[in-house]
């Protein structure tokens, strides 16, 4: 019987995408920083591939500071005509002055009575991941990923649509898109095979 590794169809089709899958996608992801990276560059892929943006990927670390909110909340138009101008990253305005604006509306949950960024995109847990058995039963959407988006857009986030608010909890581990039969599944710890949720606490509570 064999034991090779057995990857969704995407996976298979570069080896930086084979990498990101087998060592990434669908681990948990719950610090500031390494959320709004992750929000930032699943805004940056819309529209366009996973793999354009991961080929990018330190170019847009280097561009961005490293993500930190802080230093990206206090960009000015000098610093878009930078990022305009740097063929490394994806030079889409909307999306540059995106990305500006949501870092500070990270800093206005730090702010605000209630939940940071970490704790509010978590709160969304489902009680139960999909169980895709092929590519074509991997939801691109859920409840949970359209009422997270909904709650983004209210406290002042952009480029947060359905679609990309499920694509970046799956990536971080807040919902399991791996197929049941992937080496995968489950990865996380935080999901049983069968899409129930495991035992494994979590630093924050779901709703």
């Amino acid at each position: 019987m064999s034991t090779a590794p057995r990857r969704a169809g995407w996976a298979e089709s570069d080896p930086l995408l084979t990498a990101y899958y087998d060592t990434e996608w669908g681990m948990p992801v719950f610090d500031e920083t390494g959320l709004f990276e992750r929000l930032s560059l699943e805004a940056f892929q819309s529209g366009l591939s996973w793999l354009t943006v991961l080929r990018k990927r330190e170019a847009f670390r280097s561009a961005f500071r490293g993500f930190d909110p802080e230093l990206v909340a206090a960009f000015n138009e000098d610093d878009v005509e930078r990022l305009l101008a740097d063929p490394g990253i994806i030079r889409n305005r909307r999306k540059i002055e995106a990305t500006i604006g949501n870092a500070r509306a990270v800093l206005r949950l730090r702010e605000e009575p209630g939940p940071d960024l970490p704790e509010l995109i978590w709160s969304f847990m489902p009680e139960r991941s999909p169980a895709p058995g092929s590519d074509a039963e991997v939801p691109a959407v859920s409840p949970e990923s359209q009422a997270l988006a909904r709650e983004l857009k209210r406290r002042g986030f952009a480029f947060v649509g359905p679609t990309t608010v499920y694509a970046l909890m799956t990536a971080v581990g807040v919902a399991d898109a791996h197929h049941v039969w992937s080496h995968r599944r489950g990865c996380s710890g935080l999901w049983n095979p069968d899409g129930s949720r495991s035992a494994q606490p979590l630093p924050f509570a779901p709703r």
